[in-house]
C-alpha cells in the first residue's frame, strides 16, 4: 500500500520560509511524478509543484514560481517544497501526491495516492 506522509508545515510571517517534506513508500516510484497541491479554506485544490522522480524534470505554478523549488532524495524516497518569500495567499494545507507515468499535469484527478495534507499559514 502507497503510503505518502507529509511534514514541516506551521506558521510563518510574510516574507518568511518554510520546508515541507513528503515521505513515499509503497512501491517503486521511478516511473512516477510526484507533486505538491493546496487547498485554501473555501476553495479548490490546485497545482503547486511537480518533480518527476527519473531524471527530475520539474514544473511550477504561476503563483510560486521563482518562490518555491521541489526536489527529490532519491536515497531517502523523500520529495521537499522549499518555500521562500511566503505570502499570506500561500496559506492552505499542502498535499503531497503521486501518479504514475512521466508528465507533470497539473489536473487532480490523474494523481492516484495522496498524504493527509500539512496546513501552512502565513500571516500579514
Amino acid at each position: 500500500q502507497v503510503q505518502l506522509v507529509e511534514s514541516g508545515g506551521g506558521l510563518v510571517q510574510a516574507g518568511g520560509s518554510l520546508r515541507l517534506s513528503c515521505a513515499a513508500c509503497g512501491r517503486t516510484f521511478s516511473s512516477d511524478v510526484m507533486g505538491w497541491f493546496r487547498q485554501a479554506s473555501g476553495k479548490e485544490r490546485g497545482f503547486v509543484s511537480g518533480i518527476k522522480w527519473s531524471g527530475g524534470s520539474t514544473r511550477y505554478a504561476d503563483s510560486v514560481k521563482g518562490r518555491f523549488t521541489i526536489s527529490r532524495d532519491t536515497a531517502k524516497t523523500t520529495v521537499n517544497l522549499q518555500m521562500n518569500s511566503l505570502k499570506p495567499e500561500d496559506t492552505a494545507v499542502y498535499y503531497c501526491t503521486t501518479r504514475p507515468g512521466l508528465y507533470i499535469t497539473t489536473m487532480a484527478e490523474a494523481y492516484d495516492y495522496w498524504g493527509q495534507g500539512t496546513q501552512v499559514t502565513v500571516s500579514s
